[in-house]
């Protein structure tokens, strides 16, 4: 059985209504606020897997801004309350974050970079419970959903939280027995949880293609050793508008082929200002910079309604 326990959400100053992107400033750099700027903003609780992003891309060294949602990454970002954010975009297994679709086209923001980060899952709890006396078992629904297998091994609740580390967190904070999180082992060391299953992702090569989002012309530190393709390959990111017509999507696709351009990705969203239409989201194999990738962007315009380019970016290591 799974539920959706929305008390287990931070407080309430994590939740505040966003303003919106019109916290960006002139020039698209973000406004300078009171207090220290940390260099990169997370969704979740220290210990969650974005926060292993962060230091995969960053290096161990960076500081960063645990807040309560992904939203709240991307207002981090436009208010300057920090230089960069990291956000999940794709699992292997659960496919891609929607949301956060959504939100990269909904704010001023550009793509910078992206990182991808193994999934190593494991169930804990506080010390001294055991599997037989586990009744309840929390975690994101993500997470849930890639350690499947497992939990339909007993008849446990799922209950879904905010976030893997807090899901811990919430345990420890509660001394809640009868009850367990699927998180990582990192976390779970860090709120003093004991393993009572290590290694229960339903795929062991399961992991997590995270994006970098910053403001246009911020500069940002390069990637720490490791966390881009050894190649250098790049992938460009950008959002197509077609008209609802017989062959106006395949005339897109036709343009990126004669190039000889490859999509990695393509997937459909509803475009929020027309019911029933929808934008294309497209991941292609290439610099946006490169005269071939101009020139097909140059005609892919004038057979859609709308291109916007979200960024360039080197791509990750085992990306």
């Amino acid at each position: 059985m799974l539920r959706v326990m929305n008390d287990h959400e931070p407080g309430s100053a994590s939740r505040v209504a966003s303003p919106g992107p019109a916290g960006a400033a002139p020039g698209g750099r973000a406004r300078a606020v009171a207090g220290v700027t940390r260099l990169a903003a997370f969704s979740g609780e220290p210990g969650a897997f974005a926060e292993d992003a962060v230091h995969a891309y960053f290096g161990l060294a960076s500081t960063t801004l645990a807040v309560g949602g992904f939203r709240a990454v991307f207002e981090a970002v436009g208010e300057g309350r920090a230089e960069a954010g990291v956000i999940p975009i794709e699992n292997v297994v659960n496919g891609t974050v929607r949301e956060n679709y959504d939100l990269l086209l909904e704010f001023p923001l550009e793509i910078r970079g992206e990182v991808v980060v193994p999934v190593h899952l494991c169930l804990a709890a506080l010390p001294g419970e055991r599997l037989e006396t586990v009744e309840r078992v929390y975690s994101h629904i993500q997470a849930l959903g890639q350690a499947d297998a497992f939990l339909r091994t007993r008849s446990w609740t799922l209950l879904t939280t905010y976030n893997t580390a807090g899901a811990g967190k919430s345990i420890v904070e509660r001394g809640e027995r009868g009850a367990a999180a699927v998180l990582s082992p990192r976390a779970a060391a860090r709120f003093g949880l004991e393993i009572l299953a290590d290694g229960i992702e339903s795929v062991p090569e399961n992991r997590t293609r995270f994006l970098v989002v910053a403001a246009p012309g911020a500069q940002l530190p390069a990637p720490a050793p490791g966390a881009a393709a050894l190649d250098g390959a790049m992938r460009t990111t950008l959002v197509l508008g077609v008209r609802n017509e017989p062959g106006t999507l395949l005339r897109c696709l036709a343009v990126f082929a004669a190039h000889g351009l490859n999509l990695s990705s393509l997937e459909s969203r509803p475009a929020h200002d027309r019911p029933w239409d929808y934008v294309f989201w497209v991941d292609l194999d290439a610099d946006a910079s490169a005269p071939i990738t101009r020139a097909a962007l140059d005609e892919v315009r004038a057979v859609t309604t709308l291109v916007r380019v979200l960024g360039s970016y080197l791509q990750g290591a085992g990306g």
